[in-house]
């Protein structure tokens, strides 16, 4: 098993959420926000549990800089250090390259844990013994390492892994070599992986090595990578900052999917692996996934508010504020949301168009309302 200090983890909290909206804004994005209501932030959930897998020291919170005194207020346990802050949003690969570095320059021989600072887990204990799992078989394996979630239903709106079942790892058969990535398919496709059996979710938490991820930014993103190479020397110093910023400005948008895990999985030589995986998983991206978790009353409601009053409506998810009295008549599935003086009212199947939504407003009513 990899040596405990050699354990980091990366947590991506750069994000606004804009399919949360109008809860979730670019001035108080849905990681900083106690969405569930259990008294703690996503991001504290987040960072809580990558706790008990890895030294507290070894998380590194990469976020844009303007969340940086959200993320230190919200994780007072964390030394300054530790907030990695993008100058520019440039989407996960970047993001991932510059912790590559900085980590690099602490402990080369460092195995690691890549999350989002927004997901749900419900089951912590299988999702802590998931992760051990998978730092061993990384520490052991030059791979790429991607949790996939057993799917409950023919979801559009989460990408799907569709893996080997004839290459599974000896030490853990739930390890198996991926075969193609699908982004977002449409429903009749999104029918037919959950129909063939040997599709997962992909969650978009990874594990691997240093060392392999490394190498697989040289081989497959170079044009990225060769942006951050050039400040060795540079990361976790004061020439650190200016750097980064000059980085930021030449470097593409480009998720780790596209830029790397993609290629890597083609050929013979692919060394693409997902993990599967059943712990109560949720990328809590849309208010309809909320509402999958949320408890429910007798018409399958989920209601967030104690003055809230429904006739004749079903299957709804209201979110409002304690002191709201809000009255509901006639309703089937549908999103009711408040917060701060903004009022959404949107059929749940239509919660896709929330970001086009938000675009919208943004070009017509300006900042203050996204």
């Amino acid at each position: 098993m990899s040596k405990k200090e050699n354990r980091y983890c990366v947590i991506m909290a750069g994000g606004v959420g804009a399919r949360f909206w109008p809860m979730s804004r670019t001035s108080h994005p849905k990681q900083f926000i106690d969405i569930l209501g259990t008294g703690q932030t996503l991001i504290q959930q987040t960072f809580e549990r990558f706790e008990r897998v890895c030294p507290k020291e070894n998380i590194l919170i990469v976020t844009n800089e303007i969340y940086k005194d959200m993320v230190l207020d919200q994780l007072p346990g964390i030394n300054e250090e530790q907030v990695v802050c993008e100058p520019a949003r440039r989407n996960t690969a970047p993001c991932i390259a510059y912790a590559n570095y900085k980590i690099h320059a602490k402990n080369p021989n460092a195995v690691v844990v890549v999350a989002p600072s927004d997901h749900i887990i419900l089951k912590e204990k299988e999702f802590e013994n998931v992760i051990l799992s998978a730092l061993e078989a990384v520490n052991e394996n030059d791979w790429l390492l991607t949790l996939g979630i057993k799917p409950s239903r023919p979801d559009t709106g989460y990408g799907y892994i569709q893996f080997n079942d004839d290459e599974t790892y000896e030490k853990n058969t739930q390890i198996k070599k991926v075969k193609t990535f699908t982004e977002k398919p449409n429903l009749e496709l999104a029918e037919s992986f959950l129909a063939s059996g040997d599709f997962l979710w992909n969650s978009g938490i990874f594990i691997w090595s240093l060392n392999s991820i490394m190498k697989a930014f040289k081989k497959y993103l170079d044009d990225v990578d060769v942006i951050f190479r050039e400040g060795i020397g540079k990361y976790n110093g004061p020439e650190e900052a200016g750097f980064i910023d000059k980085a930021y400005s030449i470097c593409k948008n480009i998720s780790i999917d596209y830029g790397v895990m993609e290629d890597a999985s083609k050929g013979e030589d692919s060394n693409v692996f997902v993990l599967a995986s059943d712990f109560g998983w949720s990328d809590l991206g849309t208010w309809g996934s909320l509402y999958d978790i949320r408890s429910k009353d007798e018409n399958q409601n989920a209601i967030i508010g104690k003055n809230v009053l429904t006739y004749d409506t079903q299957n709804c998810i209201v979110n409002v504020p304690k002191d709201k009295l809000v009255v509901l008549q006639g309703l089937d599935d549908f999103i009711v949301v408040e917060d701060e003086g903004i009022l959404l009212v949107c059929n749940k199947q239509d919660e896709q168009k929330l970001r086009e939504i938000v675009n919208d407003l943004k070009a017509k009513k300006g900042e203050e309302y996204v």
